[in-house]
């Protein structure tokens, strides 16, 4: 009965949140209101129809509010493995997520030749595009000089030597991002159209881990190899169907200037993303979503949540189930952002280990996490507007 009671009472609280003024006030009220009209611009004025049409409404929909995205959601879960249909998220709630991200490092460097998954990554894009959801795409490459992986920095010369015209390294990252613009090129949803995907190459560039990343890069080889490879893409090329999404890391409250860490310049940059690992230090992820909704606002550029989540969402090492509304959905409800990623699933049907960030079926937060579903900020596919269709008065360049 006390369950219950109580689970009422959290989903009349996130009916209402929107309205009390404690929020507003939180929820970053003083931000400049989204004009009527608007005009954006995308960094490749060759975009095609449908990646401007999902640019306009990336930025419309902050208004409405915010849609939800699981990583390789579509691909793999926790007790299965590309069955098709099949999704987490839709096993607990009956709806796929509005976002759904993937990673693109395998087919593109040298793994492409043997990985066993991209029939099924590109199988799963097209499903989620024939629904009307939103795909983004980060990429774990591996280290094109050493041979190593994307956590190999143990060299802090591949940057220079990928901007070396005809080095090895050059001419091998060159042919990676060949074999990236041969899938875009021929991505095709049932029409034949392109099928626009928000690229974020170069992810936590903020962050030291990586091969492109603050302890292996200076700041001016970060910037020119981001300003070389979306050149590279949309110029040599050809493609016109990604949408440029930066993502530094943040996880301790921050400011505005925080997501400014080498930005390449607006002329580089469409989606202005942010990976936060937080845990539940649910203070810094509100001050940081304002200031991520203000740059937003100021730079005329969407912006989201590009991946977060606890790790076997637990806090203090006890399970966490009210996660969902806690630190998600409360947190959210008043931002202008337009999605929130929670990061994979990893396919473990021993339940050996917790590398899992989002809910699953029999998991002891799905409850919660059905309260975050019928909150009326939170955007699934079914409440997902005409995605790729021009947003009303709203014009992109």
């Amino acid at each position: 009965m006390m369950k219950s009671l109580y689970t009422i009472l959290v989903a009349m609280s996130l009916s209402f949140v929107g309205c009390s003024s404690d929020d507003k006030n939180d929820s970053g009220g003083n931000e400049p209101e989204v004009p009527t009209s608007v005009e954006l611009k995308l960094s490749d004025p060759n975009a095609t129809a449908e990646t401007k049409a999902l640019y306009s409404n990336l930025w419309r929909i902050q208004e409405k509010g915010t849609m939800f995205g699981h990583h390789d959601d579509l691909l793999y879960g926790r007790n299965w493995m590309t069955e098709q249909g099949r999704s987490d998220i839709k096993d607990v709630c009956g709806d796929y997520p509005g976002v759904f991200s993937v990673d693109l490092a395998e087919i593109m460097d040298d793994r492409s030749a043997t990985s066993t998954l991209n029939n099924d990554r590109i199988r799963v894009i097209k499903e989620a595009r024939e629904r009307g959801e939103v795909i983004t795409a980060c990429c774990h490459l591996n280290n094109p000089l050493t041979g190593g992986d994307s956590w190999d920095n143990s060299n802090n010369t591949v940057a220079k030597e990928i901007l070396t015209d005809g080095s090895a390294t050059n001419v091998k990252f060159n042919s990676w991002l060949d074999k990236l613009a041969d899938f875009a090129t021929n991505l095709k949803d049932k029409n034949g159209k392109l099928i626009p995907i928000v690229f974020r190459p170069f992810h936590e560039h903020t962050q030291a881990w990586s091969w492109w990343g603050s302890s292996a890069t200076t700041q001016v080889e970060f910037i020119s190899l981001w300003k070389y490879t979306i050149d590279y893409l949309k110029n040599k090329k050809g493609v016109h169907s990604f949408i440029y999404a930066i993502s530094p890391q943040l996880d301790s409250q921050g400011t505005v200037d925080n997501f400014l860490f080498r930005w390449p310049g607006d002329n580089y940059v469409d989606f202005i993303g942010w990976d936060s690992y937080h845990g539940t230090n649910t203070s810094a992820f509100s001050t940081n979503l304002r200031n991520l909704a203000t740059l937003s606002q100021q730079k005329l550029k969407p912006c989201g949540v590009t991946e977060t989540g606890v790790e076997g969402i637990v806090k203090n090492g006890a399970p966490y189930d009210t996660y969902w509304t806690n630190e998600i959905s409360i947190p959210l409800t008043g931002k202008k952002v337009s999605m929130v990623v929670m990061w994979r699933n990893k396919y473990d049907p021993s339940h050996e280990g917790n590398h899992f960030y989002a809910p699953f079926d029999g998991h002891s937060s799905a409850a919660n996490f059905k309260l975050l579903y019928a909150s009326p900020n939170m955007i699934f596919s079914k409440k997902l507007p005409d995605m790729y269709t021009l947003a009303a008065n709203t014009t992109v360049k």
